[in-house]
This record gives C-alpha cells, sequence and structure tokens, in this order.
C-alpha cells in the first residue's frame, strides 16, 4: 500500500513492479496467508447445553447477568447489548432498532424481541432513571465493558466459553434443530449478504421470519421443544409430493 500510494503520488515510477505485489509475483514464492495462519473461533457453548446453562444465569442478580441474558436471547453482539438505550426500544411492538453506527456493517438493525428479552427489559426498566443506557455500567452515563459479560462467565465456572460465542451457539442450535431457512438466520445475526447481487434484490428484513426464528430460540432456552423442526426424509418427500 505504501509503495501504490508513492507511485500514485508521483514519488516512484508505476512502470516499475512493485515488489510487495502478491498477485503473480510473490504467490509464486510464498504459502498463501491461510496456510501458515490458523484461524481460532472464539469458545461457544455448544447449543444442547445453553438451556441448562440460562437457567443458571437466570439465577444470578445484576446489570451484568441481565445484559449477558439479553445478548443470549437475542443473539446480538455484546458490544450492541451494552450500548443499548431505551430510546431504541420500542416496547409495545417488542422491537429493538440499532442504529447503523452501533452495527458491525453500519446499517441500521431491527431485533425482534422475545417475550423472555422483553421479560428482561422490564427487570431492568425498575431501576432506569429516565432515557439513556438500558444496562447500567459502574459509572453514571457510561456503557459496562465486555469484561463486566466475561466477569458473569467466570464467576460461573464457565471461563471456557466467551461471550460473542453464544451467536454461534445459536447459529448451531437453528441449523442443526430447525428449518429456518439459512438466510433467515444469517439476517437475525446482522451478517452481510456476501452475494452483491443477491443483496441488490432483498430489501427486505424477513423481520416475522426472524420473530418466528427468536421466539423459538427462546422456547428451546426455556426448555420447551421448537415449534419449527427439521422433518425427516418421508415427510418432505410427501410434502413434495402433495404440493405436485
Amino acid at each position: 500500500m505504501v509503495l501504490s500510494y508513492a507511485a500514485v503520488s508521483g514519488w516512484r515510477d508505476r512502470n516499475v513492479l512493485n515488489p510487495a505485489t502478491w498477485r503473480g509475483h510473490l504467490q509464486l514464492m510464498l504459502p498463501s496467508k491461510r496456510q501458515v495462519h490458523t484461524v481460532e473461533h472464539l469458545a461457544a457453548l455448544p447449543w444442547p447445553e445453553a438451556a441448562a446453562f440460562m437457567r443458571s444465569l437466570r439465577q444470578r442478580e445484576g446489570f451484568a447477568a441481565r445484559a449477558l441474558e439479553f445478548a443470549i436471547l437475542t443473539a446480538v453482539r455484546s458490544g450492541e447489548v451494552r450500548g443499548a438505550r431505551w430510546e431504541e426500544i420500542d416496547l409495545d411492538g417488542a422491537t429493538w432498532t440499532i442504529p447503523p453506527e452501533r452495527m458491525k456493517a453500519n446499517r441500521e438493525h431491527r431485533v425482534c424481541l422475545s417475550a423472555p428479552a422483553m421479560a428482561v427489559l422490564r427487570e431492568v426498566a425498575k431501576l432506569k432513571n429516565g432515557p439513556g443506557l438500558v444496562f447500567l455500567g459502574l459509572k453514571q452515563g457510561v456503557a459496562m465493558s465486555d469484561m463486566t459479560l466475561g466477569a458473569v462467565l467466570r464467576r460461573m465456572g464457565r471461563s471456557d466459553i466467551t461471550v460473542h460465542g453464544f451467536r454461534s451457539t445459536f447459529d448451531d442450535w437453528a441449523h442443526e434443530t430447525t428449518a429456518h431457512p439459512n438466510h433467515v438466520i444469517e439476517q437475525a445475526l446482522a451478517h452481510a449478504i456476501p452475494s452483491a447481487v443477491e443483496a441488490a434484490y432483498r430489501r427486505g428484513d424477513l423481520f416475522e421470519k426472524r420473530r418466528a426464528l427468536v421466539d423459538d430460540w427462546a422456547a428451546y432456552l426455556a426448555n420447551s421443544p421448537a415449534k419449527v423442526m427439521r422433518p425427516k426424509f418421508g415427510q418432505r418427500r410427501a410434502a413434495s409430493e402433495a404440493a405436485a
């Protein structure tokens, strides 16, 4: 980048090969980044253990425990939960609208709030002091740190997992135990659409379908079976024949 900038600025001859060029140059001599760098994913709780973990978490008191519970129920990033403000939440519509400046993809994201998520809000609302942060930190007007949520896990004896890993727990549960479409799950996680063409045509946010998904997730965490389960092959085939 430095050498390319120098060439654009006229400080370097553009016709001379940039010695740091990868494609067709260094790639012929050096191994790819994937071969020398192993991607390490953040430790996540296996989805079969999620309901038991949630029961234990609900027995703990404090803003940090409620913030972690809310993060798990909504499957959003911890920073978005810690920065959540009452002005962003529509209690009547059970909707939380996160503004673009607080989203990783810099796009507004509407979050469907399940009944248990609403219960968390009602609990912390009793302690609120007007508009501002939903989950209060130690200092007035200052959001709690990510370490605060991690401390809840350590006090529960679960230093082997991470707060962010619960998004993976949700993802694994949804893909392995339900028939919710992949694009609905990805939208719930606020993941960017990899295909530019698909992104151009998909204008909606699948809100109602995502509401059914988070309701099923909340039901599973309450140790109740999800309403939408993956059909067996015979059932799928019979449904296809009936539709034909």
